[in-house]
């Protein structure tokens, strides 16, 4: 036994518990862990992106503009990838891709889409309100990869748009999740 806390006594194992649960919740300090679990989480996400064709889940990913989409090009996504920045209202925008996509994709039976706004909080607060809007119309959304983005590259960069400076980086970790032939 190790000490007592408002007359109970804690075990020793149990004494530094909220020191372990912060270091998970923050994730590996080291930069090349970091970059490791994020290049595993991005060859995730863009094997699900895939074309069906191509031996994927054709699964969309929303982001907030046209830079963010170049980023996740030039990161060897090849499937659909929506704007939100569109000029349309967010209820439009949400109607239009109940239309498009469905509430789960068809092929994996996974969620039908995954959410990517930036992990400032302008893009926590379209997040959020896009995750409501979206779970409104009973859409299965994938949130982890924002989560996980923003969990190890919160040092580096706090957009998606900021991606494009670690993208040799980050294809040469995604490869060993996702191996694809460079163009």
């Amino acid at each position: 036994m190790g000490y007592s806390e408002g007359g109970r006594a804690v075990a020793d194992e149990d004494k530094n518990y909220w020191a372990k649960a912060r270091a998970k919740n923050a994730g590996p300090p080291d930069r090349a862990s970091r970059f490791d679990a994020v290049g595993e989480t991005l060859a995730i996400a863009r094997k699900r992106n895939r074309p069906v064709k191509s031996d994927g889940a054709g699964c969309p990913i929303l982001v907030e503009g046209i830079r963010d989409r170049k980023v996740l090009r030039n990161l060897g996504y090849s499937g659909q990838i929506e704007l939100v920045n569109r000029g349309w209202s967010q209820g439009r925008l949400c109607a239009w891709l109940y239309e498009t996509y469905g509430t789960r994709n068809s092929v994996d039976g996974g969620s039908a889409m995954y959410l990517l706004m930036d992990w400032d909080r302008t893009g926590g607060r379209l997040q959020r309100d896009l995750s409501r809007r979206l779970e409104s119309f009973d859409i299965l959304i994938d949130a982890q990869l924002r989560k996980r983005l923003s969990r190890f590259l919160t040092p580096e960069t706090s957009t998606v748009e900021g991606l494009r400076g670690f993208i040799t980086e980050l294809k040469m970790r995604m490869q060993s999740y996702d191996p694809i032939e460079e163009e």
